[in-house]
This record gives C-alpha cells, structure tokens and sequence, in this order.
C-alpha cells in the first residue's frame, strides 16, 4: 500500500513538472506523432470568430491533409486566437484563409488553411504570421445542420407537396390533350429561340451598347426630362392655336390641290418651256462659280491675286487695247452698236487680222501706221 501511494506521487509530481505546475488535460500536453513539430516547423496564428468545440493538438488541414496542429488557443477581445505549428514544407500566401470545420457529421473538430477564393494569392506566409480575422470564419456544424433540415421538413413546405400534387390533378383532369399539346407546342418555341439565340445576343449586345450610350449622356438626358414638363405645359396652353392652326392647314392644303388641279395643264407647260433655261443654265454653271469668284476681287482674278498684292505693295502691268474692233469687241457686243465701230475702223483703213490688229499682241498706240494697210 505505501508503495502504490508513492509510485502515485511520483507520476503527479512528473505531471506537475512537465505541465509547468498547470494540468489542462491530456490535450494540454503535447502528443507524438502529430505534424507541425518536427525540424523546420513554424508557427502561424489565425483569429477566429469561433473555436466551438475546438482543443489543443487539433488538426491543421491543407486540401483535407493533415500539416500541423494547434498548439494554443486564447482569447482577444470577443474573438479567438489560435496558435498553430505547421510542416516546413507548408507553403501558403499571405493572405490565406483559415476556417474551422468538421471531419465527418461526428468527427472530430480541425483548422483548414486555403488560398483565398475572391481574391488573387499575394506573397506567402511566414512564420509569426496573423491570418487576420476577417479572413476567417467557420463551416456550418452539425447542430446547424440537422436545424436546417428539421426547418426544410417541418415548416419548408415539403408537407404541401400532396396539396400541390393534389391540385394539380384536378386541375389537369379531362385536359391531358391540351396539356400534351401545350408542351409540345413550348417545345416547338424553345426550339425556334434556340435557333434564333444568335440573334437574341446581337439583340441583347446592341440594346446593351445603347444603355451604354444613354447612360454617357446621362446629363443631357437628365437636362431633357426636366425641359419636357415645361414643353408639355406650353402645349397644353397653346392647344386651341395648334388646333386652329391644323384646320387653317387642312383648308389651305384643300385650295392648294383645287388650284394646282385647275392648273395643271399651265403649270406642266410652264415647267416644259423652263427646262432650255434651266439646261442652259446647268451648262453655264463652271463658268457661272468661276465669274462669282472674280467679283470679288474685280478686276484681279482672285486665283492671281496673290500674284499682284505683296503686302504694302502691288504689282500691276497694264496692256490697254484702244482700237476701235478691241472697244466694240469688249464694250458693245451684244448691243445695237455693236459691229459700228469695227466698220468704220475698216473703212480707215485697218483689216481684221492686220497691223495694228487686237488679235496680235503688238501695242496698237506704238504700232506704226503703213498708209496702204487696208487695201
């Protein structure tokens, strides 16, 4: 008896000592054979926004493979943080995520470490690390579990499922050929929008690019809906003019077709005997535009201008032809003098195609004068 006394004290005394004076359990005390504790494992913390039922040297999962285990958990302010030894060959971003899951339906409780899924991986974990607590969160547990399926079965509606059915029944009673014939009529329709989803898509694409649009002239859409109120208003106020105005059209377009009717037969000569003109006109038109440009530059053609006007100065060399065929010529042809003062230049003596003649380039004022020209 004092033997077995001693040989207890002994093993309480070794517990103390290898607990540090504080005995929490078996799972305060480090188990062999766990991962997380051999050469190169370091240690990374998570907080958690629940550790349920959670314990010392519970698994670290990493694609449902066991990498380390917890070594601590405590509290920070209304959440927890875990302490967790991982492999050293664990390689994690910096901002993975850690979530408290469940082996099976009654297994044992674990930390799943994982990429994140929202956002691109950045950098990598290192040791002394804090997965933040927004990173965190937990998968549904089993009490959470058979609630929801004990709320599906008892006030989620499956009980109505024999009412529905039953209604559905009588409903369709006697009409199983409309119903045969209206679903395959739906089936003809999806059928057509099948073969017309091409189409659909541009549609869908076009009306898209056309919000798109509006929604840039949001402003000025925004600008018109406010003036349209106002518009509205003022039509609403100048209803009886506009009323007016219509009849005044209708009688006026009523005299219009008697008169255009009574004369018809003018009118169609009329616009006959215009068409020579209007064709000789069309003929004349390049010279028409090129005589419009030379009025306003008279008497420099404006294509030349540039050629005389150099600034403050201007360059000007005159050729003036005073023979009497140059001055009938230029001044009154298509006149009742025309042709006068060519005749009497004749009759002095001086032929068309002569010296001094305006169709030569010699100066006619010091071209010299033969007495036998013109004979």
């Amino acid at each position: 008896m004092t033997t077995r006394v001693r040989l207890a004290g002994a093993v309480l005394v070794i517990a103390a000592a290898v607990t540090g004076c504080q005995w929490k359990g078996l799972n305060s005390v480090a188990l062999p054979g766990v991962e997380g504790v051999g050469p190169g494992s370091y240690t990374v913390q998570a907080q958690m926004p629940d550790v349920d039922h959670l314990s010392p040297n519970s698994r670290v999962r990493v694609d449902d493979v066991t990498v380390g285990n917890v070594t601590k958990i405590e509290r920070q302010g209304w959440h927890a943080l875990v302490t967790m030894s991982l492999n050293e060959n664990v390689v994690l971003p910096a901002n993975a995520t850690a979530t408290l899951g469940q082996t099976s339906l009654l297994g044992s409780e674990h930390i799943e470490l994982a990429p994140p899924t929202d956002t691109a991986p950045q950098g990598r974990l290192k040791p002394g690390a804090v997965i933040p607590l927004e990173s965190s969160g937990t998968f549904p547990t089993t009490e959470q579990t058979l609630a929801a399926i004990s709320l599906l079965l008892n006030g989620g509606g499956v009980g109505q499922v024999q009412d529905i059915t039953t209604a559905f029944s009588t409903a369709f009673t006697g009409r199983e050929a409309d119903l045969r014939s209206l679903i395959e009529q739906l089936d003809i329709f999806i059928a057509y929008n099948n073969d017309q989803k091409d189409d659909i898509i541009a549609a869908a694409e076009s009306l898209n690019s056309l919000v798109g649009q509006v929604a840039e002239q949001k402003p000025v859409v925004d600008k018109a809906l406010q003036t349209i109120p106002d518009a509205l208003q003022v039509l609403k106020d100048q209803r009886e003019m506009l009323a007016e105005a219509l009849v005044q059209l209708g009688r006026f377009s009523a005299l219009a077709a008697d008169a255009t009717s009574q004369t018809r037969e003018a009118l169609v000569a009329e616009l006959k005997a215009l068409g020579p003109t209007l064709e000789q006109l069309a003929n004349a038109g390049p010279a028409l535009t090129r005589s419009l440009s030379f009025l306003t530059t008279y008497p420099f053609p404006k294509e030349t201008i540039t050629n005389w006007m150099r600034g403050d100065y201007a360059n000007l060399t005159l050729v003036v032809d005073l023979t009497l065929s140059r001055v009938d010529q230029g001044l009154f042809t298509g006149t009742r003098w025309e042709g006068d003062l060519t005749e009497l230049e004749m009759q002095w003596g001086r032929t068309i195609g002569q010296l001094p003649s305006p169709y030569t380039g010699v100066n006619p004022l010091l071209a010299p004068y033969r007495w036998d020209q013109g004979r």
